[in-house]
C-alpha cells in the first residue's frame, strides 16, 4: 500500500561567500558560492488526498510575517501536478521556522521539500535531474535543496557541485541573527550599484584558503557577499546585526541577499552571556548538517 501521509524537514543555508561574476543578457545574474545547509528547519507534513486539489494550513509561524496564500510550496506541488498529469492532490501542513526575507532559503527548501515528498507519495517516479528541472523554474535555489548535499554553485544557481564541508576545516557552529526587517531580492540585485564583476573563484581556491585559515588562525572568511553593500544601503538593520556579532567577538556576514548575517563560533561560545537583542529578533546558534 502507497503512503498516506508523509513528513520531512526542510533546512534553511547560508551562503558561506557569494560573488557576482557577470549579468546575463536576460539580466540573470552569473554567481559562485558555497551553500552549507543549517539544522534551523521547516517542517512539512503531506497528506494524500483524491480530489485533485492542493491545500494548506499553517500550524505555526516563528517568521513574524504573514505567510503568502499561495507560497512556494504550492507552487511546487501544483507544477509537479502539470507535469505528471497527476489527478490526486494533497493537503501540506506547515511547521514554518526559518525567517522569511532573510537569505536563508526558506521558500526553497519548502519548495525542494513539496517536489521530494510528493514524488515519493504520489508514486510519480521522476528522477532527481527530472526534479531539479521543475525546480528551477520555481526558484534558482531549488535544485541546491532537492540533492540535499552542501554545494559548490555556480551560473544562475543551476550549475551545483557536491562538496563534502567535513574534510575541510570549516566551522560546525554558527551564531545566526536576523532583525525583523527583511530584503527583497530583487531590489538588491537590480541595484546600479550592486558588483558584478568579482574575479572568478575556484574550489581548489576556496580549500586552500580554509586550510590556510585553520593552519594560521585567522577568523577571515574567504572572498564576500557582494550583495552585503547593496542590502546595508537598504536595510540599516543588518549593519546593527553586524555590530552585534562584532562586540561578542565574531566576524559575521550576510547570507544570501539577506537580512540575515552569521558567524563562525567556537565550542566554548556562550549565547546566555551575550547582550539581549531587541524584540523580535531572530538569533540562534545553528550547526552545519553533516553528510
Amino acid at each position: 500500500m502507497p503512503a498516506k501521509t508523509i513528513t520531512r524537514q526542510a533546512p534553511a543555508k547560508l551562503n558561506l561567500f557569494l560573488h557576482i561574476n557577470g549579468r546575463r543578457a536576460d539580466g540573470y545574474h552569473l554567481l559562485q558560492s558555497v551553500f552549507m545547509r543549517i539544522d534551523c528547519c521547516d517542517t512539512l507534513h503531506f497528506e494524500l488526498t483524491t480530489n485533485g486539489q492542493i491545500t494548506r494550513t499553517d500550524i505555526s509561524n516563528d517568521t513574524g510575517k504573514p505567510l503568502p496564500e499561495i507560497d512556494l510550496s504550492i507552487r511546487a506541488a501544483k507544477a509537479l501536478q502539470t507535469r505528471t498529469g497527476m489527478v490526486s492532490g494533497a493537503h501540506i501542513t506547515l511547521e514554518k521556522r526559518i525567517p522569511s526575507e532573510a537569505g536563508m532559503g526558506g521558500g526553497s527548501s519548502d519548495a525542494a521539500t513539496t517536489l521530494l515528498a510528493l514524488n515519493e507519495l504520489w508514486q510519480t517516479g521522476l528522477s532527481l535531474d527530472q526534479l531539479a528541472a521543475i525546480g528551477v523554474t520555481l526558484g534558482a535555489d531549488v535544485p541546491f535543496f532537492l540533492y540535499e548535499q552542501d554545494a559548490w554553485v555556480e551560473g544562475i544557481g543551476e550549475k551545483i557541485s557536491p562538496i563534502d564541508l567535513s574534510k575541510l576545516p570549516i566551522p560546525a557552529r554558527f551564531l545566526v541573527v536576523k532583525p525583523p526587517s527583511g530584503l527583497s531580492t530583487p531590489d538588491v540585485f537590480t541595484s546600479p550599484s550592486l558588483v558584478r564583476n568579482t574575479k572568478t573563484a575556484t574550489i581548489e581556491g576556496f580549500a586552500a584558503w580554509t586550510e590556510l585559515n585553520a593552519s594560521q588562525q585567522y577568523v577571515e572568511p574567504f572572498g564576500c557577499n557582494d550583495l552585503q553593500p547593496v542590502a546595508l544601503q537598504i536595510c540599516p538593520d543588518i549593519a546593527k546585526a553586524l555590530e552585534w556579532l562584532k562586540a561578542q567577538g565574531l566576524v559575521g556576514r550576510m547570507t544570501g541577499s539577506g537580512s540575515a548575517v552569521f558567524a563562525p563560533i567556537p565550542d566554548f561560545f556562550d549565547l546566555s552571556t551575550a547582550p539581549s537583542l531587541p524584540a523580535g529578533w531572530f538569533c540562534r546558534i545553528c550547526s552545519r548538517i553533516t553528510p
